[in-house]
């Protein structure tokens, strides 16, 4: 799978790190953006993000385009979105797996789809018209998920396989939420990795979790992006390692209780020496 990203660790850029970043010029692969947050014309969030862009390459995650909608894709959102990847020329572009769109209302969530034929078609034909309007491959990213539905006619990792060779779009596999969804949901977390078709992968994803307690007793797994790495996904990282051909762009992502730069920038460090065989977890 061809990526436009360095072959190493990135993080995600965040306000509270601007100035630190500008200043010290940190030795990390490249920055991951929410393009949905800068949607507006100017301001002080391109200001620091053109500085960036200047020396690092940039990666856009989006949030809002709802591939998994059944009314389509909103063209204004689009539109908006192919502006900002004209201005910026973002090295990479991922979506989520996931829905979040209904009647032209949009749910500040992404929520889980289930894996029919006709999901199949639904994802596909959006996927297309997003890589149609963007001029350019978009990676899908694996959800969390934290119940099954009654009825699929395919397995997570099938259907990931089908979308990348019905629509040429590569995966972006985020081992997080495999693990997440994996203790939720009962199934075995190598067996997905060893399901998903590598070829087509051309971004990991890692993230910290947390743990709560259900009054039944029983423990679920979130994906909340509040904490360090757990060591269950650093294991399942480098078995991940074990299937692919090359290295890959992986980012650790960390959204809530935002650490110093340096927690951030310790933990990527940790991913590249993974990567390279060079250290044990």
């Amino acid at each position: 799978m061809t990526t436009n990203l360095p072959r190493r660790a990135g993080i995600g850029l965040k306000p509270v790190h601007y100035h630190e970043i500008l200043e010290h010029r940190p030795d990390i692969g490249w920055f991951e953006i929410h393009p949905e947050n800068y949607l507006c014309d100017g301001g002080p969030p391109h200001r620091y993000l053109e500085a960036v862009a200047a020396h690092y390459p940039i990666s856009f995650h989006g949030v809002g385009m709802s591939l998994g909608s059944a009314e389509g894709v909103c063209k204004t959102h689009i539109k908006a979105i192919r502006q900002l990847c004209d201005r910026y020329q973002p090295a990479q572009f991922s979506e989520h797996l996931a829905w979040s769109r209904n009647d032209s209302r949009f749910l500040n969530d992404l929520l889980p789809l289930p894996y029919t034929i006709e999901t199949l078609k639904v994802v596909t034909t959006n996927i297309q018209q997003v890589q149609d309007a963007l001029q350019r491959q978009i990676f899908i990213e694996n959800p969390s998920s934290y119940i099954d539905f009654k009825h699929s006619d395919y397995s997570e990792p099938e259907f990931l396989n089908l979308l990348a060779r019905q629509t040429g779009c590569g995966l972006l596999l985020d081992i997080n939420n495999v693990y997440v969804s994996a203790c939720n949901n009962g199934f075995d977390p190598y067996r997905y990795i060893d399901s998903v078709d590598t070829t087509h992968v051309g971004e990991l994803h890692l993230a910290g979790h947390r743990i709560e307690s259900l009054p039944n007793g029983q423990k679920l797994r979130l994906d909340d992006h509040g904490s360090e790495i757990s060591k269950p996904v650093w294991q399942l990282y480098k078995h991940v390692h074990t299937r692919l051909a090359a290295h890959l762009p992986v980012l650790v992502e960390w959204d809530n209780n935002i650490p110093p730069l340096a927690t951030l920038l310790a933990e990527a460090t940790k991913a590249d020496r993974l990567q390279q065989g060079h250290c044990n977890s």
